[in-house]
């Protein structure tokens, strides 16, 4: 069974990191607000569990989660744990009053502004530093440069590709919501990781056609986000959210199946659900996304939950997982 404080080697590069880390999105105000205190001692308690992978952006919460991360770690030694933000968009304060954040809430007046080219990039990183409070993060990631391709291999992965020949930065990524484009940098550029949202989970393994074996072939280290698919896997009944969405009717069945199994075996779907990318030999974290110090304790305490070889065997009699798919 692998444990939350075992490490594993990123990609090429020299970092490790824990194999479960803390995404901060939640902490920057996600759908509804965060007080400063609860940020803290969610942080704290991340910290309390052994884990020292920390993950974040310029868009989670305009630069709140940047700050709030910032302030926790600068009474930790650097050398201590790992640091990875985000390029691709710059914060600005709008010329004209706008309507509150789609999904941010509580958070500072600033707004992003996509950003993929070089100079762009030098500017959100060296801004990212001064709400971080540090003089280097060691993973950075190209955001979602999903209607952005060219900006992004020709703009942002020049930029970051000194950044890392500099020693500025340890490792040069990318994080998206789906795998193809990906591929295409992969293919592209020279990455040392990527942050896989949502598209490598035990209800969605359309990944493992080309984007995870492409990854292993080239010691691409794969971190995982979004494990129980925007809430389906973590409550899969009607009204359930897939993608940030409504889930399709046709989805919650499926989940519901994945449910059932995990039933008869005495084991909740959401450990299954955290524990199953853990298998795959390209994937060396899974980041979990915490509002609270009690989700995260039950994120970790799921994380090692026993789970009998019989459920996933089950899994792949019914066809609820892929027959190639790698299980713990």
């Amino acid at each position: 069974m692998v444990a939350a404080t075992d490490t594993a080697r990123l990609g090429p590069t020299g970092l490790t990191v824990t194999r479960l880390g803390l995404g901060t999105a939640p902490l920057g105000g996600l759908y509804a607000p965060v007080e400063e205190g609860q940020a803290e001692e969610t942080i704290a308690k991340a910290w309390d569990l052994g884990l020292r992978f920390f993950d974040t952006a310029p868009q989670y919460g305009n630069g709140l989660s940047e700050r709030r991360l910032g302030r926790f770690l600068a009474g930790k030694p650097r050398d201590s744990y790992v640091l990875a933000t985000k390029v691709g968009r710059l914060l600005r304060v709008p010329e004209r009053a706008e309507g509150e954040d789609a999904y941010y809430k509580g958070t500072p007046p600033e707004r992003p502004v996509f950003d993929f080219s070089y100079d762009g990039v030098m500017r959100s990183l060296e801004e990212s530093l001064e709400r971080l409070g540090t003089d280097r993060v060691d993973v950075l990631h190209i955001h979602d440069p999903d209607s952005h391709y060219d900006d992004a291999i020709d703009g942002a992965h020049r930029a970051l590709d000194k950044l890392r020949a500099d020693g500025v930065i340890g490792a040069v990524g990318a994080g998206m919501n789906q795998a193809e484009m990906l591929a295409r940098f992969a293919r592209a550029g020279r990455f040392d990781c990527f942050l896989l949202a949502g598209r490598y989970t035990l209800l969605e393994q359309d990944s493992l056609d080309d984007f995870m074996p492409l990854c292993e072939a080239r010691g691409i280290g794969v971190i995982i986000g979004g494990v129980y698919n925007s809430g389906i896997l973590a409550n899969p009944n009607a009204g359930a959210k897939f993608n940030y969405q409504d889930a399709d009717p046709a989805l919650i069945v499926r989940a519901q199946a994945l449910d059932a199994v995990c039933r008869r075996h005495d084991v909740p779907l959401k450990a299954a659900a955290i524990q199953f990318p853990t298998a795959h030999p390209a994937v060396a974290s899974i980041l979990t996304g915490a509002r609270t110090a009690a989700e995260l304790v039950e994120n970790e305490e799921l994380f090692r939950h026993p789970i009998p070889a019989d459920l996933w065997a089950e899994l792949r009699a019914e066809g609820l997982i892929a027959p190639g798919a790698p299980t713990p």
